[in-house]
């Protein structure tokens, strides 16, 4: 299956799981549709700094951050908070997978004793899921810092 294609559907499917995250969160209905949007613009562009070699960590910063300026020029459309995009969106971006692996390492540790390979492990799924969110928080974060910097309010 080609990139593109690809790009397609895991955007689909990242779109769908900020539109339930919106619905849980319960976000205004008119709003959903910006969430589902952001969601897959977010993952959408993670996925294509991956392609391009960029780091998790760069690529998850630069996706958060162009959500976040989207999220600034909505806010002030709309007049609506800003969390209201930004939260729903970034849920496919979480280090799911690194927490995850962190944790039954963990798990793993407790079970069988320490090793080197297993604190290894522990110690890079770890690091790497504390850095991605590291990532989305500046990447959230520095477009309002910016803005407000420059006397704008944001809503």
């Amino acid at each position: 299956m080609n990139f593109l294609l690809q790009l397609i559907i895991d955007g689909a499917f990242a779109a769908t799981a900020s539109l339930g995250f919106g619905m849980v969160f319960n976000v205004p209905k008119h709003t959903l549709k910006y969430c589902a949007m952001g969601g897959a613009i977010v993952y959408s562009l993670r996925t294509i700094f991956l392609h391009f070699n960029f780091g998790i960590e760069i690529s998850t910063f630069l996706a958060s951050a162009v959500i976040g300026i989207i999220a600034l020029y909505w806010s002030r459309k709309y007049k609506i908070p800003r969390p209201v995009y930004t939260v729903a969106s970034i849920i496919p971006i979480l280090p799911g997978t690194y927490a995850f692996g962190a944790m039954t390492t963990l798990i793993d540790i407790n079970r069988f004793g320490a090793s080197i390979e297993l604190i290894e492990s522990f110690t890079h799924n770890g690091l790497k899921a504390i850095a991605v969110l590291i990532a989305i928080t500046f990447g959230l974060v520095l477009p309002s810092l910016y803005f407000l910097r420059l006397n704008r309010p944001i809503v």
